[in-house]
Formats: structure tokens, sequence, C-alpha cells
């Protein structure tokens, strides 16, 4: 069943090339100070994301759930562009292997050792855990 919201161009764009491109009716983001909402005819805005999970209302009514990494969105006139450094959908993510990297991550996180860079296992932990959830198929918020 089609949404009941207008519908506004949504493209998600990683350094290898263009991830997702579609007409969306809503768009959820997880942002550097916490999760936002998006519609059709939103204020223009560009914004710092966080690792997180995006949950898009498509036009026809489908949702769609993405893992997406840290960037930035910006939402003009003609529709929002969002800018991430990776984008996986449900069916891309090996769940296997997003667990191991997180368990490395914890591990790293638990490490004595003065070399371990703790602000990117953290980051580490975080991407792999956006990961697992949409690759589980978690529903949040």
């Amino acid at each position: 069943m089609p949404s009941s919201h207008p519908a506004f161009d949504l493209e998600v764009i990683t350094p290898d090339g263009s991830s997702f491109k579609g007409r969306a009716a809503s768009l959820r983001l997880q942002g550097k100070q916490g999760n936002f909402g998006i519609l059709a005819r939103h204020a223009p805005l560009v914004g710092a994301l966080d690792a997180g999970v995006a949950r898009i209302e498509l036009e026809n009514g489908a949702r769609q759930t993405l893992a997406l990494g840290e960037g930035f969105v910006d939402v003009h006139k003609k529709g929002v562009l969002v800018l991430v450094d990776f984008c996986n959908a449900q069916k891309q993510i090996d769940v296997a292997r997003a667990e191991a990297a997180a368990a490395r991550a914890r591990e790293r996180l638990k490490s004595l050792d003065k070399k371990i860079d703790d602000a990117r296992a953290e980051a580490a932990l975080r991407r792999a855990l956006v990961r697992i959830t949409v690759g589980r198929g978690i529903e949040v918020g």
C-alpha cells in the first residue's frame, strides 16, 4: 500500500559509488546528536551522521533498513543526499563476520596495551554492532 506521505528523491553514496537510489516517503537516520527523521519538504539541512541504522519507508509503502557508516546528510529542495563511508543492506551482511569484528574490537578495548587506539577500536565496534543489528533484522527505536 502506498505511503500517505509525499515522496522525495533519496540517494546514498559511498566511496564505491551509489548504494541506494529511490523515492522515499520517510527516512530515519542516526545523527551525531541522536536519531532524526526526514519527510518531504523538510527544511534544508546539512548534518553529521554517526554509524547507525537507516530506516526508509519507500514511496510504495515498503520498508528498507540499511547499515550506514559515518558521514553527512544534505537535505535540499530536490531531495536528500546521504554521503557515508559504507552502506549495507541486510542481504549483504555476513553476520558471523560482523560478530567476529565486534569480538576483536571488544578485546582491543579491554587490552592494557598503550599502542591500542581506543577511538579506532570503539568506531570498529560501533560499525560491527550496526551491521549485526541490520543483518539479524533487529528492529530499533
